[in-house]
């Protein structure tokens, strides 16, 4: 009897702390399709894929109440390729977030660790791939990183309450590099605004010299583009009136001494000399629209221009991107998606893989200026 009582105890006790505890919340996402690819390198090419219109992951988030307003937060979220079970985000365990911070109802909350900046959370939402398409649609080299292409390490960010539709914040990235707080640095803004049908938001996101060390905000397999500094503004607005969303989107980023990147670019050798500067100017234009609620379409086209300047020369290469979408929900947590993605490189010819399409999100790059893709996949949330 009296270790019937010690254990009852006990677990009355488990039970009282477990109250105590945070409330943890665990989430997900499985996207998992059949990509086709019709120029990679010159060939077909059919592949499975994960993580398109949203990117496969596991999650965990959780809040506890302080008292007064104040909590404790933190999310923990994990990255995955469904096909083939690896880790996303060069194989890091928390590759898509990795935060904990507090939170006020009246001030704000702040935050420290791996997260999203500005661009992401104020511009990304007002476009197609950063809302209901995703990765394909992407404008080219996802070079504004609507698409959350790269998250910030060693970050501290501040998002503001919301004050009757607005809302601000900001995030910088330390550098940790010793005497050179500068390098591998970065810092972003933004501010958003939500009232009826109507959706606003603008940010900035500067860079300098990421991907440079394996420490500070950006690491060398995070990092889209390696240059001595990027900078990022962009503005959009959203419009819904009945069943129907028109969006319109403006991005430019301005890399100062590229030197090349990740997957997303194979080379940035030109024949026009050494490369100093790439400017990239966005231009988005987007629809949808709602037939059920169980079915909607969507179309989305960007028009992107260039400036490639070198030490003996300069090019306008220019872009054309044309995505078309459809989705059916069989319920709130499972649909399957239809896509196909056409992009034309048009302009002055380069003498780098710039003079080649290339989708992001695609089987490799074209050996001409054409590309397009097509998916058909399936999404589970939980």
């Amino acid at each position: 009897m009296k270790k019937v009582v010690l254990i009852a105890g006990l677990l009355s006790g488990v039970a009282g702390m477990a109250q105590a505890q945070t409330n943890v919340t665990i989430y997900g996402i499985v996207d998992l399709g059949i990509n086709y690819t019709n120029n990679d390198g010159g060939k077909k090419i059919v592949q499975m894929e994960s993580g398109y219109a949203q990117g496969s992951r596991l999650g965990f988030k959780g809040r506890e109440d302080l008292g007064d307003g104040l909590s404790a937060v933190f999310q923990l979220e994990n990255g995955f390729a469904a096909d083939t079970g690896k880790l996303g985000q060069g194989g890091l365990l928390f590759g898509r977030q990795a935060l904990v911070g507090l939170s006020s109802k009246t001030a704000g909350t702040v935050t420290m660790g791996r997260q999203y900046d500005s661009v992401v959370d104020f511009i990304g939402p007002l476009t197609s791939n950063g809302n209901w398409s995703g990765y394909l649609f992407s404008h080219p080299l996802d070079n504004d990183n609507t698409d959350n292409s790269f998250r910030i390490n060693n970050s501290v960010k501040y998002a503001s309450p919301n004050f009757g539709g607005f809302t601000f914040g900001g995030l910088y990235g330390l550098g940790e590099t010793a005497g050179d707080s500068s390098k591998n640095r970065t810092y972003s803004l933004g501010a958003g605004y939500v009232n009826g049908p109507l959706s606003a938001g603008l940010g900035y996101l500067n860079l300098s010299r990421t991907g440079t060390t394996a420490s500070g905000s950006i690491t060398p397999t995070d990092a889209n583009f390696l240059a001595d500094k990027q900078k990022i503004f962009g503005a959009g607005i959203n419009y819904t009136f009945g069943e129907t969303t028109l969006g319109f989107v403006y991005t430019n980023t301005n890399l100062t001494n590229p030197s090349g990147g990740n997957a997303y670019i194979s080379s940035f050798a030109p024949a026009l000399g050494t490369l100093s500067s790439l400017k990239l100017s966005n231009y988005e234009i987007n629809a949808k629209y709602q037939f059920t609620p169980a079915f909607f379409a969507g179309a989305m086209f960007t028009y992107t221009q260039g400036k490639y300047d070198t030490t003996v020369g300069n090019a306008k290469p220019k872009w054309s991107t044309l995505g078309l979408m459809a989705d059916y929900n069989f319920s709130k947590r499972t649909d399957v998606y239809l896509q196909g993605v056409y992009q034309k490189v048009g302009g002055d010819l380069t003498g780098s893989s710039l003079d080649n399409a290339y989708i992001p999100g695609a089987g490799g790059v074209s050996d001409n200026d054409k590309q397009v893709v097509f998916r058909v996949a399936m999404r589970h949330k939980f």
